[in-house]
């Protein structure tokens, strides 16, 4: 890595001397997850990393959502009059024309699901996204990045970590984050016999992708954080909205937290100052 890229924001975020605080799906308890509106809040509570999910149309076409079907966040069941509608199944044409905010709140209704290019670009100008990868081949992402010169500007996870393990080739230098448990390792095998709480096995499997953090549930110890920073690595955990589950956290020496509710990390890690 040379010295130009130690100055990168994901290079610099893994530096960081205090826990993050990670926004998830935007500030998703008081905003539609995964839309624009969700994403400004989150900025606006100062998160240092907005999380956001992505996966891909029918056309090709990177967009912004978490499940693999339309209906839970949009209105698509209601438009369509089917009870599966994948996202794979419909452009991202059809995909924008949804409302996906009147579910949450009618104060958001026409919100639409952003584009992931669309969504980096509100994100970027503020904070720092991290990209969650859904669905997709790591060459889609990778020359969506490269086109707009976000290597190392984001952050970049999946429970797939054969698709880390790709992306990782394609782009050396990227910071990742490795979701875990997994339910394949990059050798594309099931993690039989492992235990889903983070131990040194994980971390050895997890360094094949190339990820530079373990993005963990919440079974995680204080004596797997300290091997896996002694292992150079950082340890994120989801999903937190408690402020008990907070401070357990931070006393272990989690370096980061993803929330629905990222002002209440913010006021747990200032309480322990």
């Amino acid at each position: 890595m040379t010295l130009s890229e130690t100055h990168l924001p994901a290079v610099k975020l893994l530096g960081s001397h205090r826990p993050l605080v990670i926004g998830h799906r935007g500030y998703c308890q008081f905003a539609p997850e995964n839309t624009l509106p969700s994403f400004e809040l989150a900025m606006a509570a100062g998160a240092d990393l907005v999380e956001l999910d992505y996966s891909q149309s029918k056309d090709g076409v990177l967009v912004v959502i978490h499940d693999q079907e339309l209906n839970r966040t949009t209105d698509a069941r209601r438009r369509w009059r089917n009870r599966h509608n994948k996202v794979d199944s419909k452009t991202a044409l059809e995909i924008q024309s949804l409302d996906a905010g009147r579910w949450f709140d009618h104060n958001f209704a026409g919100t639409r699901v952003p584009v992931l290019a669309e969504a980096l670009e509100t994100i970027q100008k503020r904070s720092i996204a991290l990209i969650e990868h859904k669905a997709g081949n790591a060459a889609g992402l990778f020359e969506l990045l490269r086109e707009r010169k976000l290597i190392n500007k984001v952050v970049l996870q999946s429970f797939d970590w054969a698709f880390l393990q790709s992306f990782h080739q394609l782009a050396p230098e990227q910071v990742l984050g490795a979701l875990g448990p997994p339910k394949i390792l990059c050798s594309g095998r099931k993690p039989a016999g492992f235990f889903r709480r983070l131990n040194g096995a994980w971390m050895h499997e997890l360094q094949k992708t190339g990820a530079k953090i373990a993005v963990w549930n919440q079974a995680v110890s204080k004596k797997a954080i300290q091997l896996a920073n002694q292992r150079g690595l950082k340890v994120w955990v989801y999903t937190i909205n408690t402020q008990r589950r907070a401070n357990r956290l931070l006393k272990m020496g989690v370096d980061g937290i993803i929330s629905d509710n990222p002002s209440l990390i913010w006021r747990t890690i200032a309480l322990q100052a």
